[in-house]
């Protein structure tokens, strides 16, 4: 991979979490996830009501690898909220365990379905 396409990923990695409050980089599409912690994230922010733009990482081998040095994180799925990123299907499993989860949507200002 040259140059010229980490700049333009880079880019499009940011343009998509600056456009876009909540973003899931994760395998396979919302509809139809490829991975089973793709598929746990995808559940908990639909059972929150939360609007997401995603990103199917197995559309590009460069986005996979892209996402991965660009967070610093080495596995997908990838959840940000405001152009901040929160974590993995782990951390994100938890903090909605904890309620920590809805608490960040809240203090964010997503928009969460209401219980």
């Amino acid at each position: 991979m040259n140059n010229n396409n980490n700049i333009d990923l880079t880019e499009n990695i940011n343009n998509e979490i600056k456009t876009n409050d909540v973003v899931l980089f994760m395998k396979g599409t919302p509809v139809f996830p490829m991975c089973g912690f793709s598929a746990a994230v995808v559940q908990i922010l639909n059972n929150l009501g939360i609007k997401f733009s995603s990103i199917n990482v197995l559309d590009s081998e460069e986005m996979r690898e892209g996402i991965k040095k660009f967070s610093n994180w080495p596995t997908i799925p990838q959840l940000y909220v405001k152009e901040e990123f929160i974590g993995g299907c782990d951390i994100v499993k938890e903090m909605n365990d904890s309620g920590e989860l809805l608490e960040l949507f809240t203090s964010k200002g997503v928009e969460v379905k209401s219980s």
